[in-house]
């Protein structure tokens, strides 16, 4: 009896082996469990892409209060501190186009993002309902323009034709609309849950308070990314400076000023020094020169983190149960 027993353990061992193995056979590749090599090559190529962002960014940082006689020590770029100054700080702050060109970049920042989301998520909402009117017709003039546009000297003469040239709006409005966000704002709403909206429409909701209570609490990861995008393409932004308002530099956003001094070699405008030398003895116009950077890369580094956690998923998830 006791061998029967044994016997049929055994038999259901292998069955289960066997079975196993035609299970693991099935998975994809992906799907089976990492080894140690598979570990350790994926911890290799996650540091080695941590240290390419991160180094470059120590250098500047180092750099930038660094003294001069660092800067001639190390021949250049400075990796290990030595000799630390605020020097090249308080030179640019004290530079009042530095400063003016900071408070351009954040007014425009924050003014075309909040104009881009409006337009973004009214269009979006509005071609995300099958009932609303014309909504094929524009979806497709909207896709287009992504392939089929009027070109630079076009858009130049449009503008200045409407009074655009050296005027504030000229640095928004002309790129207020990305019809790639549009679309994906658009397939994002096109799947928001029916029932929420049939229950909001129940209890007397018209199109903008299903927009406003339903559609964008339900999509805050997508809509907090899009912004995102827009936020740092109108930070980054400095081409529609040197086509509409090119002399003015009290109108310069930062990233003109950082193109036209660290770029091009030239001095900070508005600068004692007209030359590519700094103003103050004690300050290297190399760290002066990554102090600029540090600068437009600050605000970009405070904003991500509340934006990060938005990236992963969705609100939605788990909302409707049942």
């Amino acid at each position: 009896m006791t061998n029967v027993l044994s016997i049929g353990r055994d038999k259901r061992t292998r069955a289960a082996a066997s079975a196993d193995r035609r299970a693991r056979a099935a998975r994809p590749p992906w799907q089976e469990p990492p080894s140690a090599l598979g570990q350790t090559a994926k911890g290799l190529t996650l540091s080695g892409a941590v240290a390419i962002v991160l180094v470059p960014m120590w250098i500047i940082v180092v750099t930038s209060f660094s003294t001069p006689g660092a800067i001639n020590r190390a021949g250049g770029m400075v990796i290990w501190p030595d000799g630390l100054t605020l020097e090249a700080y308080r030179e640019m702050l004290d530079n009042p186009t530095v400063v003016t060109a900071l408070v351009v970049s954040l007014a425009i920042t924050g003014i075309g993002t909040l104009v881009s989301m409006v337009v973004s998520v009214l269009c979006a909402y509005g071609l995300s309902r099958s009932g609303s009117l014309g909504h094929r017709f524009i979806l497709l003039l909207l896709i287009i323009t992504m392939f089929v546009g009027g070109g630079l000297i076009p858009t130049f003469l449009v503008v200045t034709g409407l009074g655009g040239y050296d005027q504030w709006w000229a640095l928004i409005l002309p790129s207020a609309v990305s019809v790639f966000n549009i679309l994906v704002l658009r397939a994002f709403y096109s799947g928001t849950s029916s029932e929420l909206i049939d229950a909001a429409r129940m209890d007397g909701a018209g199109d903008w308070r299903i927009l406003w209570s339903v559609v964008l609490p339900t999509s805050r990861a997508v809509t907090a990314v899009i912004a995102l995008f827009y936020g740092v393409g109108y930070w980054n932004s400095f081409f529609n400076v040197m086509i509409y308002m090119p002399t003015d530099s009290q109108k310069w956003p930062l990233q003109y000023v950082l193109l036209t001094y660290v770029d091009r070699g030239n001095g900070l405008p508005g600068s004692v020094n007209a030359g590519f030398g700094s103003t103050h003895a004690q300050t290297a116009p190399l760290s002066l020169q990554m102090a600029v950077v540090v600068l437009t890369l600050v605000p970009l580094v405070m904003v991500y983190p509340f934006v990060q956690k938005h990236l992963r998923t969705g609100v939605l998830t788990g909302a409707i149960k049942g």
